[in-house]
């Protein structure tokens, strides 16, 4: 008699502990996808800037934002592949760590044809970070919690759009346009040491 009222007392716990799981894993996943969100327009502010810094002409330095975009489109049709062959986990924490590698390499980035190639590698990291977390996130969450949970999802990434020109533009007048792409860095680790933890092992 006591076993069983210790276990039905253990089952509120439990649930808790899944539940609390469930969105911690949601956090995780919606960081990483904001942060590939972000850094579509949050370059677009500092053009100026790195157009001056670098010495470019305004057609070489539209390569910065046009080498992550289809460095974007290349990667897309593969991350179902990607995520079969290698695990959703795996894949999708690589591509964090790559897009704050990358992010760091553009920072420090001192010629054109650098930070063009560091955005591009930036887009292929980041290629995979949208489709894998809501691929995650539909294997975490029950049918029944879908729509909220993509609603929170959604909420988080349609921000994107507008936080990153509104934060380049805060940097880029603040700080100083490199920060753009160092910014990333301690947001990245945040979401690399949250998917080890809260995601499991496919």
């Amino acid at each position: 008699m006591s076993t069983s009222v210790s276990l039905v007392a253990a089952l509120p716990s439990a649930s808790s502990e899944k539940t609390t799981n469930k969105w911690f894993v949601a956090v995780a996943v919606a960081l990483g996808a904001l942060l590939e969100v972000i850094d579509t327009s949050i370059v677009n502010v500092a053009m100026t800037d790195i157009q001056n810094a670098l010495g470019a002409t305004l057609t070489e330095v539209s390569w910065v934002v046009s080498s992550y975009a289809v460095a974007n489109v290349i990667v897309l049709p593969l991350t179902a592949w990607l995520g079969q062959r290698f695990g959703k986990k795996n894949y999708f924490i690589f591509s964090l760590v790559g897009f704050t590698l990358a992010s760091i390499l553009c920072g420090f980035a001192t010629t054109l044809p650098v930070l063009i190639l560091a955005r591009a590698l930036q887009g292929l990291a980041g290629g995979g970070l949208l489709a894998k977390a809501q691929a995650i996130l539909f294997e975490t969450f029950p049918r029944e919690e879908q729509a909220m949970a993509q609603g929170f999802f959604g909420a988080i990434v349609i921000a994107g759009p507008a936080i990153g020109p509104t934060l380049g533009g805060w940097i880029v007048t603040n700080v100083d346009w490199r920060w753009i792409f160092f910014v990333n860095i301690p947001v990245g680790i945040a979401a690399v040491l949250m998917c080890m933890a809260a995601l499991p092992k496919d």
